[in-house]
C-alpha cells in the first residue's frame, strides 16, 4: 500500500533537505554511496489456549538505520530516534566504520561526495553499488481494514469460533492453541543517488496447534496462514480451510509404522519437497554466498545444474503473498527472478551490493531483519514451476 509522500516524511519528522544532508555526509565522510532506511512497524499478538485467552502483546518498533560504503567496507550505524541530532551521529559513525577508523578518531582527508547519482568503481573496474532509474512500483498488498485500527478483543470470538470447530471435528482432539498476530511497517528509504522510496506493508498470520490422543499415542499437528493483507484477512472460507486441515490426515499418522532404514528413492510431495528446495538450492543461490565462494553454485552461472525439466523461480510479485515486496529493503523494485530455467542456472538472488560485484542489476532481494541490520540478499517466494509429468508418472516411477 503507498500512502502520499508527505504521510512518510511527517511520521519520520524529516524534509527532503535532511535527507539529501544526511547521505551527502555520509559520502563527505569518506564513503562512496550511503542509505538511509526509516522504519514504523506497529506489532500485536494474541494466544488463546482452552479457551481462554492466555497471552497478548503489543509494541512498536521506530527509527532509522544509516549506511554507508566504501570499497568492499560497509559501515552501518541506527538511532532509535529520527531527530536531525542523532542522525548526523549515526551517519558520522558509519562512514568512520566504513573507513576502517575507530569512532572518535579524525578521519584521513577525503573528496567531498555528491548526492547526485554517482557511480564508483572498484579495483577491476566494477560499480560497487548498482543503481537503477527510479520508477513507480506495483502495489501487491493493498488492504481495506488496517490492522493498527482494529481492536484486539474484536479477534477473540474468531479464534474461539476456530477452536470450537476443530473440536467438534474429531474426538480425539486434546488440545487446540490458537494464535494470531498481525504487524504493519511504514518504511521511508533514501540514498544518494537521489531515490526516495516507501510503502506501507501489512502482514497478518494465523496458526492452530493441535493435540490429538488415541490408544495412550498422542499426535501434534500445526497449520497456519500469512499474508500480507489487512483484518479482512479473517473470513469464513479461512477459518474452514484452516479446520479442515488441522484435523485431515491423522488417521494415518496413528497408523503409521516406522519404516525400514537405508537408501531408497521417494516420491515427495508439496510441503516437505518445499522445504528441501528452499535449504538444498534457495539459500545456495543466495548472492552473498555466492560472491564469496561459499556456494556448490559458486561460478557456475549458464550451467546445466539439474533436468530440463526443472525451473526454480524466486518471486516477489504475488498479491497478498507473505513474500511479496513493492520495493525490497533498499529500494528496488520487486520482481519475478527465474534462478533455474529449463535445468540451466540463469540468476543469483542480488541485493545492490551483490549485484554490483557481478555487473548484473539487482533483483529485488535486500532485506534487513530490521532498521537496526544492514540488507544482505535473501528469498521472497521461492518455489519450483510445475513440469511436463504427472503425478501418477511421477509416483510409478520409483518401485
Amino acid at each position: 500500500m503507498f500512502n502520499p509522500e508527505n504521510y512518510y516524511l511527517d511520521l519520520f519528522q524529516v524534509t527532503p533537505g535532511t535527507l539529501e544532508e544526511l547521505s551527502g555526509l555520509g559520502i563527505k565522510e569518506g564513503g562512496s554511496y550511503c542509505d538511509l532506511f526509516f522504519e514504523n512497524t506497529t506489532y500485536h499478538e494474541l494466544l488463546l489456549r482452552d479457551g481462554i485467552v492466555s497471552s497478548g502483546g503489543f509494541h512498536i518498533d521506530y527509527g532509522v538505520g544509516i549506511r554507508v560504503l566504501k570499497g568492499d567496507r560497509t559501515g552501518y550505524a541506527y538511532s532509535e530516534s529520527t531527530d536531525k541530532a542523532s542522525m548526523l551521529q549515526a551517519t558520522k559513525a558509519a562512514a568512520l566504520i566504513a573507513q576502517g577508523a575507530s569512532i572518535g578518531q579524525p578521519s584521513a582527508p577525503l573528496a567531498t561526495g555528491r548526492t547526485q547519482p554517482q557511480r564508483s568503481e572498484d579495483g577491476c573496474g566494477r560499480d560497487q553499488v548498482a543503481s537503477r532509474q527510479s520508477t513507480r512500483a506495483t502495489d501487491y498488498y493493498p488492504f481495506k481494514r488496517d490492522w493498527r485500527a482494529a481492536e484486539a478483543g474484536g479477534f477473540v470470538p474468531y479464534m474461539e469460533k476456530l477452536q470450537r470447530k476443530i473440536s467438534a471435528a474429531d474426538q480425539r482432539v486434546l488440545k487446540v492453541i490458537v494464535s494470531l498476530s498481525d504487524q504493519v511497517s511504514d518504511i521511508m528509504m533514501y540514498n544518494s543517488l537521489g531515490e526516495l522510496t516507501f510503502d506501507t506493508r501489512p502482514m497478518g498470520t494465523i496458526a492452530v496447534s493441535v493435540v490429538f490422543g488415541q490408544d495412550g499415542k498422542v499426535e501434534n499437528k500445526t497449520v497456519s496462514r500469512s499474508f500480507r493483507t489487512g483484518t479482512e484477512m479473517l473470513t469464513q472460507e479461512l477459518l474452514d480451510e484452516i479446520a479442515s486441515e488441522a484435523v485431515n490426515g491423522i488417521d494415518e499418522r496413528f497408523a503409521a509404522r516406522r519404516p525400514k532404514g537405508g537408501q531408497m528413492p521417494v516420491v515427495m510431495g508439496a510441503g516437505a519437497s518445499g522445504i528441501l528446495l528452499h535449504e538444498a538450492m534457495g539459500h545456495a543461490f543466495e548472492a552473498d554466498f555466492n560472491r564469496k565462494g561459499q556456494s556448490i553454485f559458486s561460478g557456475r552461472i549458464g550451467e546445466k545444474v539439474c533436468r530440463e525439466e526443472i525451473s526454480i523461480v524466486d518471486d516477489g510479485t504475488i498479491p497478498g503473498n507473505r513474500g511479496a515486496v513493492n520495493f525490497d529493503d533498499e529500494g528496488v523494485p520487486g520482481q519475478n527472478t527465474f534462478m533455474v530455467r529449463n535445468g540451466v542456472l540463469e540468476s543469483y538472488l542480488h541485493d545492490r551490493i551483490s549485484a554490483a560485484h557481478f555487473g548484473v542489476a539487482p533483483t529485488g532481494n535486500g532485506r534487513r531483519e530490521s532498521f537496526r541490520y544492514a540488507p544482505i540478499p535473501r528469498m521472497r517466494a521461492t518455489y519450483m514451476l510445475g513440469g511436463n509429468s504427472t503425478k501418477e508418472d511421477i509416483i510409478a516411477s520409483v518401485k
